[in-house]
C-alpha cells in the first residue's frame, strides 16, 4: 500500500523530496565541468610558467573530451541503473568524477588533460548523471517535470559556486592544481556518500490519491516503450534532434560568452573610465565585470530548470519545447542587431543559458512521458546523446567561431534559423507515440 511506504522515516509523499535534495547535491558535484571555463585561464597560466605555448583548441580539447565522454557513457550507464539500482552506479560515477579531477591536477601538459580529465571524469558523470534523474521521475509520476527540474537545478547552480570558490582559493595564493586536487577529493566524498541514499520505489507505487490521467479522447493509451522500440519511431527522431538544437545553442553561447563579452565591454568601460580600449585598466574591469555575471548567468541557467520542468508538466512538452525556441530565437536575434549593447548581451546571453537549463529539464521529462517508465533509464541514455553531440559541435564553434565565421556575430543568425528548424520539428514529430502491438 502507498500509506506503508517510508522515506527516512517519513511518508512517501513527504520524503520523495528529501531524494531530490540528495540529487540536487549529487547533481551540484557532477556539474562542475560547466566550470571549466573560469578554471581555464588559471590552468593555461600554470602551463605557460612550465614553458608551454597552449593553443586556444589545446585548452578546448579537454573540455570537449569530458562532454563528449559524457555523453556517449550515458546509454551505457542506464541498463546497469536498472539492473544493479541507482546507489551503486552513482557511488562508482561519482568516485571515478572525482578521481579525474584529482588526476588532473598532476597533469604536465593540456595534452594530458584529455585523459586525465576529458576521460575519468566524463566516464563519471556519465555514469552518475542518470542515477537521480532516473530516482525523481520514478517517484514523481504526478509532478514528474518539477522533481526533474529540482534535482539538475544543481548541475546548473554548479559553475557559479565552483567559480567564485576557485576565485576564493587563488586569492588565499593556492596554486591551480591544488585548486583542483581539493574539488576532486570534496566530489568524491559528497557523491558517494550521497549516493546511499538513492533508491527507486517499489514496484506499483504511487502517491496516495493520486491516479494517472486517463488518455484525452480519441488520444492513444500510454505505453512503456522499451529502447528498441523507442528509436523506431518519429517522436524519438524529433526529440532528439530537438535536443541537439537547444543544447547547442546553450553550450556554445557559454564557451563564447567570454569573448564576445570582451568585444561588447571594452568600449562601454573605456567610454566611463576615459580612458583608451589598449589601457590594461579597461582590460580588468571588463574582465571582472563578466566574471561577476558568471553568477546570474548561472542562477538563470539552474533556476530555468524547475521552471521548465514545471511548465512541461502544464503545457506539455511540445509547447515547453515551442517556447524554449522562441526564446532562443528572440535571444539570437536581440544580439544579433545589438551587438554592441551591454543591457543586450545580459538580457541575450541570460536567456540562452536559462534554455538550455531548460532543455535540460524537458528532455528526461519527455523521455519518461512519452515512452514510459519501464526502460526509463536506457531511454534517457540513448536521448541524451543529442546533449552531446550538441556539445562536440558547440564546444568546437565556440573555440573556432571567430576564425570560422570571421566574427561572433554571424553565430547568432545561425542559431536563429536553428531555433525556426527546431519550433518545426517540435510541431511535426513531439506527439505522444503510438505503440505498435501488431
Amino acid at each position: 500500500m502507498a500509506d506503508d511506504v517510508k522515506i527516512f522515516g517519513m511518508p512517501a509523499e513527504s520524503g520523495r523530496w528529501v531524494l531530490v535534495i540528495v540529487g540536487m547535491i549529487i547533481q551540484l558535484c557532477l556539474g562542475a565541468v560547466y566550470a571549466y571555463g573560469a578554471l581555464r585561464g588559471s590552468i593555461e597560466a600554470f602551463f605557460k610558467t612550465h614553458g608551454l605555448a597552449p593553443t586556444a583548441m589545446d585548452m578546448t580539447w579537454p573540455f570537449i573530451v569530458f562532454l563528449a565522454v559524457f555523453a556517449l557513457t550515458m546509454p551505457m550507464a542506464g541498463p546497469y541503473i536498472q539492473k544493479m539500482g541507482p546507489k551503486k552506479v552513482c557511488m562508482a560515477g561519482g568516485a571515478l568524477c572525482g578521481l579525474g579531477w584529482i588526476a588532473a591536477s598532476f597533469a604536465p601538459s593540456p595534452a594530458m588533460l584529455i585523459p586525465l580529465y576529458g576521460i575519468i571524469g566524463g566516464l563519471g558523470v556519465g555514469i552518475a548523471y542518470g542515477c537521480p534523474i532516473a530516482v525523481s521521475a520514478q517517484w514523481f509520476p504526478d509532478k514528474r517535470g518539477l522533481a526533474v527540474g529540482t534535482t539538475v537545478l544543481g548541475f546548473g547552480l554548479s559553475s557559479a559556486i565552483v567559480s567564485y570558490s576557485t576565485k576564493y582559493m587563488l586569492g588565499i595564493n593556492l596554486g591551480i592544481m591544488d585548486i583542483l586536487k581539493i574539488f576532486g577529493i570534496a566530489f568524491l566524498i559528497i557523491t558517494v556518500v550521497l549516493s546511499v541514499f538513492l533508491m527507486f520505489p517499489p514496484a506499483g507505487w504511487k502517491p496516495a490519491g493520486w491516479t494517472a490521467p486517463a488518455p484525452k479522447p480519441g488520444a492513444a493509451a500510454k505505453a512503456d516503450f522499451m529502447r528498441n522500440e523507442m528509436t523506431k519511431t518519429g517522436t524519438f527522431k524529433g526529440l532528439w534532434l530537438c535536443y541537439t538544437i537547444g543544447a547547442l545553442a546553450g553550450l556554445t553561447a557559454i564557451g563564447i560568452a567570454g569573448p564576445v563579452g570582451t568585444e561588447v565591454f571594452t568600449q562601454i568601460k573605456a567610454t566611463e573610465l576615459g580612458l583608451s580600449i589598449t589601457d590594461p585598466a579597461v582590460a580588468k574591469a571588463v574582465k571582472d565585470l563578466i566574471f561577476l555575471l558568471i553568477v546570474p548567468f548561472a542562477l538563470v541557467n539552474g533556476l530555468a530548470r524547475p521552471i521548465f520542468g514545471s511548465l512541461t508538466d502544464k503545457l506539455g512538452t511540445k509547447n515547453t519545447a515551442i517556447l524554449a525556441f522562441a526564446l532562443i530565437f528572440v535571444a539570437c536575434m536581440l544580439m544579433y542587431t545589438n551587438y554592441t549593447s551591454g543591457n543586450a548581451y545580459i538580457a541575450a546571453f541570460a536567456i540562452l543559458w536559462a534554455c538550455l537549463g531548460g532543455w535540460l529539464a524537458i528532455a528526461p521529462t519527455a523521455t519518461a512521458s512519452y515512452f514510459g517508465l519501464k526502460d526509463n533509464a536506457k531511454n534517457y541514455g540513448l536521448v541524451f546523446t543529442a546533449y552531446g553531440a550538441g556539445a562536440v559541435i558547440g564546444g568546437i564553434v565556440s573555440a573556432q567561431a571567430k576564425m570560422l565565421l570571421g566574427g561572433y556575430k554571424p553565430f547568432f543568425l545561425i542559431v536563429a534559423v536553428l531555433a525556426i528548424l527546431g519550433i518545426i520539428v517540435a510541431h511535426m514529430l513531439m506527439k505522444p507515440p503510438v505503440k505498435n502491438t501488431t
